[in-house]
């Protein structure tokens, strides 16, 4: 089996974490003390993926929990699947991580990072064949960027063979939590360039928006948006845990989706979203699901696919659909946007299926997107950073923690490349008589 050791860092991503791990133990039927009550065979056929078996019919997440706060694992703990967790997977400091990246990253986080990687090792050393890590954090605060970060470049040190896939809640423009959130996320961004596989970015700011507009919902809460992106993860998780037509592993989603290296942030949505009441109002077709899956308003992450280009697209159908009726309607999509695709990569869109729909639905849809406008969300973030870096705002707390100003110089031109390396394959034209690109494009840099 090709198991996914699950790490959750700070207090964002052990919330999108204990979201997460509520949809799959749902979907796997699994109860809140980690006893199995399914009626599928299914459901056990690829449990190894995400859990452990303890004997018994009790199966426990391969999932560690960090937080340099006691705070949140013990909203963690005392909710409805307390009894689920391990209890020595609970890593967790005393001193939180104040906001800020650098005792995330330095002082406090690099403390407890030890034993964490105790924990990590333990559970990868428990598997048959492991595929590699999954982190949620969010790039905004100080724990799930600052050590979250630290923990990636460090378990990557250990296993560089193996995916790291992170699920990144990055700041958004309108629902800002912290003042220093630029400082944060740009130091996050530099790490990730280099060292994940694949970031899925999630945005406060879309979130909101799609409770808002599409499932009409008047004050959403943290838990309704967490709700949202733990329908993503599990659609995106779907074709590891159940056999599907296609089976994609983290590692061939990261083949068919990573055209160059660096180019890994996917944008992420889901289909069919509807507001509570007017569900009876719509059929939930393919044609209808496909349309809604590339809608601007649909995806997770506050920049909008119509100023950018796909460079490739992943679409996870869930429940009994024709593969015909879907091959037709990605064509048929391909086909009208043609513009909004590259055309110097034939074929961009990949299509995978799995037979069992989530809860509640005849069928749904997970998309996943490398698309360039992701740039506008880098480019956003990286504004912010400029303006207060000039003006050496903050700065203080993070020199005072023992970094230099030199890396934030750094980090700053490698998110200004990041966003130039985008645009200029937006930009990039394939002419089809001469087989030549029109401008030659650099080649990539090691």
């Amino acid at each position: 089996m090709r198991e996914i050791v699950h790490l959750q860092t700070g207090q964002c991503g052990n919330q999108i974490g204990a979201k997460f791990w509520e949809v799959v133990s749902d979907e796997h039927g699994i109860g809140g003390d980690g006893v199995y009550s399914g009626n599928s065979d299914l459901q056990l056929e690829r449990i190894s993926v995400y859990y452990n078996e303890v004997g018994g019919n009790k199966y426990v997440p391969r999932a560690v929990l960090i937080d340099l706060e006691p705070g949140t694992m013990d909203s963690v703990r005392s909710g409805p699947l307390g009894g689920l967790f391990r209890p020595d997977n609970f890593v967790f400091g005393q001193n939180g991580a104040g906001n800020n990246w650098a005792k995330g990253h330095y002082t406090e986080g690099a403390e407890l990072v030890d034993s964490v990687l105790d924990v990590v090792r333990k559970e990868a050393e428990g598997t048959d064949s492991l595929q590699g890590f999954q982190i949620t954090h969010s790039l905004g605060g100080g724990t799930g960027s600052g050590m979250g970060t630290l923990l990636i470049s460090k378990v990557r040190e250990e296993y560089p063979d193996r995916m790291m896939c992170t699920y990144s809640v990055v700041p958004s423009p309108k629902v800002s939590d912290t003042v220093v959130e630029p400082y944060n996320a740009v130091l996050s961004v530099h790490q990730l360039v280099e060292n994940s596989d694949e970031t899925f970015c999630i945005d406060n700011e879309a979130l909101y928006d799609i409770c808002f507009r599409t499932l009409k919902l008047g004050t959403p809460t943290y838990g309704d948006l967490n709700h949202l992106v733990s329908c993503v993860m599990s659609g995106i998780t779907t074709c590891l845990r159940f056999p599907g037509q296609l089976n994609s592993d983290l590692r061939k989603l990261a083949v068919n989706m990573v055209p160059f290296p660096r180019l890994h942030f996917f944008m992420t949505g889901y289909a069919p979203l509807t507001a509570r009441g007017s569900a009876n109002f719509r059929a939930v077709s393919i044609p209808e699901l496909t349309q809604q899956m590339f809608d601007a308003k649909n995806m997770m992450a506050a920049s909008d696919p119509r100023n950018g280009r796909y460079l490739t697209v992943a679409a996870v159908f869930r429940g009994k659909v024709a593969m015909k009726e879907v091959e037709e309607q990605m064509q048929n999509v391909q086909s009208k946007n043609s513009a909004y695709f590259v055309e110097w990569i034939p074929n961009n869109v990949l299509t995978a299926h799995c037979d069992i729909a989530p809860r509640g639905f005849k069928m749904a849809v997970t998309f996943i997107g490398n698309t360039t406008c992701i740039q506008e969300l880098f480019k956003r973030v990286s504004d912010q950073f400029t303006a207060m870096f000039k003006r050496k705002a903050f700065l203080h707390w993070y020199t005072q923690e023992g970094m230099d100003e030199m890396e934030f110089t750094e980090a700053e031109s490698n998110m200004q490349d990041l966003v130039a390396e985008y645009q200029q394959y937006q930009d990039a034209t394939y002419v089809e008589e001469e087989g030549e690109y029109e401008d030659e494009l650099p080649v990539e840099e090691e």
